[in-house]
């Protein structure tokens, strides 16, 4: 009989594909685990599932950790598995713009999304690409609107996490012209948590073994398949849309091979929350970070 394992988005998006693939791919079933899936409230951590019992894994992401080490606090969950070793997002403008250069940013109003780990990576990005973000025009358009707001034609540019700019592009509304992913380089971006306690099971390990085959898979998959298979968690999504999505993730190098939190990828995390004056020291990775159940 199959053992039922429960999931936690703090977002849903084919940026996710990793963890989507490994329960839509059929890798969990394969290991006798029955998944169910779920996204986080709004104003709910995911952690919080973690914390009362009612989710095994939620996806997540390490700096998730600084807010209690900042309180002095030991975080109460570790993040064993990585997700996206890049940021995700981009910047979409209003007409294509093949000689797009970050220094143009300054020409017009941005919306940005002011989550605070994308408006801290987006102010990195900017001072990588040697641009001082308070010089820009950025409209906080609120995380659920902005989208609506670029539409309805509020800004020049959008800041936005696939496939969502890939849908502006197909509906002829906006063009990608920049990758925050290429800006910053390699990072501890997002990434699957847990209690230490329920690391130590058998179902983590095999949770861990299913989600390795399904990187494995998603990496060397052609992105339409791979959308073919996730189709039924993007029921508003164009397929056309949805394989773009994965063909770039892919070609940018967000999926790579090793599940692994790597020391180096979590010291540039640091950097960006450094940068963003969202931590007062270098916190260790120990405390954030823990090794995938072998």
């Amino acid at each position: 009989m199959a053992h039922p394992i429960s999931i936690q988005f703090t977002r849903f998006s084919a940026f996710y594909s990793p963890l989507i693939a490994t329960i839509a791919g059929g890798f969990l079933k394969e290991e006798g685990l029955e998944p169910t899936h779920s996204i986080a409230p709004a104003g709910k951590s995911a952690i919080a599932g973690l914390l009362d019992g009612s989710v095994h894994v939620a996806q997540s992401a390490p700096s998730q950790g600084f807010t209690p080490l900042e309180k002095g606090q030991l975080p109460p969950a570790v993040h064993f598995a990585q997700v996206n070793e890049k940021d995700g997002f981009f910047i979409a403008a209003r007409k294509p713009d093949p000689n797009f250069t970050w220094d143009k940013l300054r020409s017009g109003k941005i919306l940005v999304d002011h989550g605070v780990q994308p408006l801290a990576m987006f102010k990195y990005a900017c001072f990588k690409r040697g641009l001082d973000w308070k010089s820009l025009n950025i409209v906080d358009a609120g995380m659920a609107t902005m989208d609506q707001a670029f539409r309805d034609g509020t800004g020049d540019y959008i800041h936005q996490q696939g496939p969502a700019p890939q849908q502006l592009e197909h509906d002829g509304v906006g063009h990608v012209v920049a990758s925050l992913g290429d800006a910053i380089g390699p990072l501890a971006f997002s990434s699957l948590a847990a209690t230490r306690e329920w690391l130590a099971t058998d179902e983590a390990k095999r949770f861990t073994r299913a989600y390795r085959k399904a990187r494995a898979w998603l990496i060397a998959t052609p992105a339409a398949t791979v959308a073919e298979v996730e189709a039924s968690f993007f029921p508003r999504i164009d397929r056309a849309v949805l394989t773009q999505t994965i063909a770039t993730y892919q070609k940018l190098g967000n999926w790579t091979p090793h599940v692994e939190i790597t020391r180096p990828a979590f010291e540039v995390t640091l950097d960006v929350f450094e940068y963003s004056g969202l931590i007062t020291k270098r916190h260790k990775y120990d405390e954030v970070i823990a090794q995938p159940p072998a």
